[in-house]
């Protein structure tokens, strides 16, 4: 591995463990033996050095990982060296907060999560389209439900940081009652695309939203929880990505879709609230 990816992902590892500590970077930098002004250093990235194996022990012993997890060479934090299959499947069921799917959040906390949705992303929906959408799924209503809060409150924490990319035409399709939300009355549309809206200006910056033409591209639903794993979803299940080849490889294409979006983070919000008092009917595209 070339010595600056090297570093990176030390850095990566570094930063989650720091957030995932719940102290400052006084007491953390403290905890491992190191000054403050070292552990700065370390975060910033100004060199490509790593810090001395003692330091490093240090960190992997005082915070229970792996040395190779810390350095980026493993998905698996334990300690017992065995190495995590590189690609799982993982059933979607059951309440959201005792998932894998929460405790991947959890994980990821300090870094960067990519996410393109399956349809209106969950943390944006009314209660209303909860409710119709669990009719149509069979899901459980409860879980739908948890989930979407689950994401809220995650997203109101300062150290979130969240891109969301989906294509344009799913809100457009959306708006006119197509599709699935063929049975989803008028004045519900117009009041999820009014609390989305709401939400998106609430939760900005560290929930970003972008919309790229689904005419031009094409992107499966999945989640990218920083450099540590993706999750693909399938409907039901995840296969689960484990290894750092195929999670960058998503990175870079999750990065082209932002490329690629027609309507930037910071004009989502005024996009959804022009959409929910326009005429909500004829075709998706006009």
């Amino acid at each position: 591995m070339d010595k600056r990816d090297l570093s990176t992902l030390f850095r990566e590892r570094l930063k989650i463990l720091v957030a995932r500590s719940g102290v400052n970077q006084s007491a953390f930098a403290a905890s491992v033996g190191i000054d403050r002004s070292a552990l700065s250093q370390l975060l910033a990235g100004a060199s490509t050095r790593l810090p001395r194996a003692e330091t490093l022990l240090n960190i992997a012993s005082e915070h229970k990982v792996s040395l190779d997890w810390l350095l980026g060479l493993s998905q698996d934090e334990g300690l017992t060296g065995e190495l995590r299959a590189s690609l799982e499947i993982e059933e979607g069921d059951g309440g959201f907060d005792a998932t894998l799917l929460a405790r991947w959040h959890a994980e990821a906390a300090g870094t960067k999560i990519r996410y393109v949705p399956a349809g209106i992303p969950d943390l944006l929906r009314t209660d209303a389209l909860i409710d119709y959408e669990a009719a149509i799924t069979k899901r459980s209503r409860a879980s739908q439900a948890g989930e979407t809060q689950y994401r809220i409150d995650y997203n109101r924490r300062p150290e979130t940081d969240m891109e969301v990319c989906m294509p344009r035409h799913t809100l457009e399709i959306f708006a006119r009652g197509l599709g699935v939300w063929s049975d989803f009355p008028v004045e519900a549309r117009r009041a999820q695309l009014a609390h989305m809206a709401q939400l998106l200006d609430d939760l900005y910056p560290t929930f970003r939203l972008y919309l790229y033409d689904g005419r031009l591209r094409y992107s499966i639903p999945y989640t990218i929880f920083g450099p540590i794993r993706a999750a693909i979803y399938v409907g039901g299940m995840y296969l689960v990505l484990n290894a750092t080849e195929p999670v960058r490889t998503l990175t870079r294409h999750f990065d082209n879709l932002i490329r690629a979006a027609e309507i930037n983070a910071h004009e989502a919000a005024a996009f959804a609230r022009d959409l929910s008092t326009s005429p909500m009917t004829g075709p998706a595209f006009d």
